[in-house]
C-alpha cells in the first residue's frame, strides 16, 4: 500500500508539472513552509521544495506564466519554450517523493513521470494551439484559470488521497493516448494555417478566373470509388481541409469535388495520417456560406434541420475562391431544390365531407 501511495503521489506530482510546473512547486513548497501540511517520514526529502529561496523563485515564475497564459500565441510560445523544462521538473519531483528507496526503482518511476508530465504538457499545448485560432483572449483566459484550479485541486487529492490520484493519472493518461492523434491532427492543421497566414502578405489574395479542376491521380482514383458510374466530368476540385463530422474524418487534408452532371451533391476525397477517406455528401435542403476566421477562410454547409453540418478550411490568401464556390454552390443547390419540387405528385384533393 506504501508503495502505490508513493507512486501515485509520484506520477501526480508529475502530471500536474506538465500542465504548471511552476504552480505546482509554489503551492506544495509554501504549504511545507507554512506547516499547512505535515510531511510524512516517507516524504522527507520534499521538504526541499519549503525552502525560502524556492518558494520564491517559483511564485515569480508562476507570476510570468500567469500573464503569458492569457495571451493568445503568447501562451503557445510560453509552451514550446517548456517543453523540456515540464518533463524534467516532472521527473525531480519524482525523484524528491521517492527518497532512495531503491535505485532502479527510482529510475523507472522518475522516466514514467517524466513521461507523464510530457503528456500533460502535450494536452495543455495543443489545447491552446487549438484555442489561437480565434484571436479573443476569453478561451485562453478560461483555459488557464481551469488548468490553475486542477493543479491546487491535484495538490489537494495527493495529500488525501494518494491512491485516488494513482488512479486519476492512469484514467488520464489513457483518455491523452486516445485523443492523441486527433488532438495533433488538429494541432498540425492549426499550425499549418498560421503558418500559410504568416507567409501571405497582409490584404493579399488571390483572383480565381476560373474555377479548379484538375485532381492528383490519388485523389482521382479515391473519387472514381464512389461517384456514380457514367462519365460524370469534373465541375471543380478545390484542396481544403475538413473541420470533421458524423460523415468526414475530423482535420482530414483532401478535395471538395463537385460534378457536372449532379446537382445538390459534393464529395470529399482526402487522406488522414494512416488512411484515406471518400465520402459523398448529399446536401438536400442544405445552405452554403463563406465565413472569414482568424487563420482561414471557411465554406460552411449546413441545414436549420439539424443535419451534420460540414465546415471546409482554406488558407487566407483563398477568400476569392471560397467566395466563388460558395456562389456556386448557391446555384447548385437553389436548382436541386427546384427540380425536387417539380418531381414531387400532385396532392389529391381531400374528399367532400358527407353531406355538403
Amino acid at each position: 500500500m506504501e508503495t502505490l501511495q508513493l507512486l501515485g503521489t509520484a506520477l501526480g506530482l508529475g502530471a500536474l508539472a506538465g500542465i504548471n510546473l511552476y504552480l505546482t512547486v509554489f503551492v506544495a513548497g509554501l504549504a511545507i513552509q507554512q506547516q499547512w501540511i505535515a510531511l510524512a517520514p516517507q516524504y522527507a526529502d520534499l521538504q526541499v521544495l519549503g525552502h525560502p529561496t524556492i518558494v520564491a523563485v517559483a511564485g515569480v515564475l508562476y507570476c510570468l506564466q500567469f500573464f503569458a497564459d492569457k495571451v493568445p500565441w503568447v501562451d503557445s510560445l510560453w509552451d514550446l519554450v517548456h517543453s523540456v523544462i515540464r518533463p524534467v521538473g516532472g521527473a525531480f519531483l519524482a525523484i524528491k517523493t521517492l527518497g532512495s528507496v531503491n535505485p532502479a526503482f527510482d529510475v523507472t518511476v522518475a522516466l514514467l513521470a517524466g513521461g507523464v508530465a510530457l503528456s500533460t504538457h502535450g494536452l495543455k499545448a495543443g489545447a491552446r494551439l487549438v484555442a489561437n485560432a480565434s484571436p479573443e483572449p476569453f478561451s485562453n483566459i478560461a483555459l488557464s484559470v481551469t488548468e490553475d484550479v486542477a493543479v491546487v485541486g491535484g495538490l489537494l487529492l495527493l495529500q488525501t488521497h494518494p491512491i485516488l490520484a494513482l488512479i486519476a493519472v492512469v484514467l488520464l493518461v489513457a483518455a491523452i493516448f486516445y485523443l492523441g492523434p486527433k488532438i495533433a491532427r488538429a494541432v498540425r492543421v492549426k499550425l499549418w494555417l498560421a503558418w500559410r497566414k504568416l507567409n501571405t502578405p497582409a490584404g493579399a489574395a488571390h483572383l480565381v478566373p476560373d474555377l479548379p479542376k484538375i485532381l492528383p491521380s490519388d485523389a482521382d482514383i479515391l473519387l472514381h470509388s464512389i461517384k456514380p458510374p457514367g462519365s460524370a466530368t469534373i465541375k471543380w476540385a478545390a484542396k481544403c481541409i475538413a473541420a470533421g463530422s458524423r460523415r468526414v474524418k475530423a482535420n482530414a487534408s483532401g478535395y471538395l469535388v463537385a460534378l457536372e452532371q449532379e446537382q445538390g451533391r459534393l464529395h470529399f476525397v482526402g487522406k488522414g495520417w494512416f488512411r484515406t477517406t471518400a465520402q459523398t455528401l448529399e446536401l438536400e435542403g442544405y445552405k452554403t456560406a463563406h465565413e472569414s476566421k482568424f487563420l482561414s477562410e471557411n465554406l460552411v454547409l449546413y441545414s436549420v434541420d439539424r443535419r451534420p453540418k460540414e465546415v471546409f478550411f482554406f488558407e487566407r490568401a483563398q477568400r476569392h475562391l471560397v467566395a466563388r464556390l460558395a456562389e456556386d454552390l448557391r446555384g447548385s443547390l437553389d436548382l436541386a431544390s427546384r427540380h425536387s419540387k417539380k418531381e414531387e405528385p400532385p396532392q389529391e384533393p381531400s374528399a367532400a365531407p358527407a353531406g355538403a
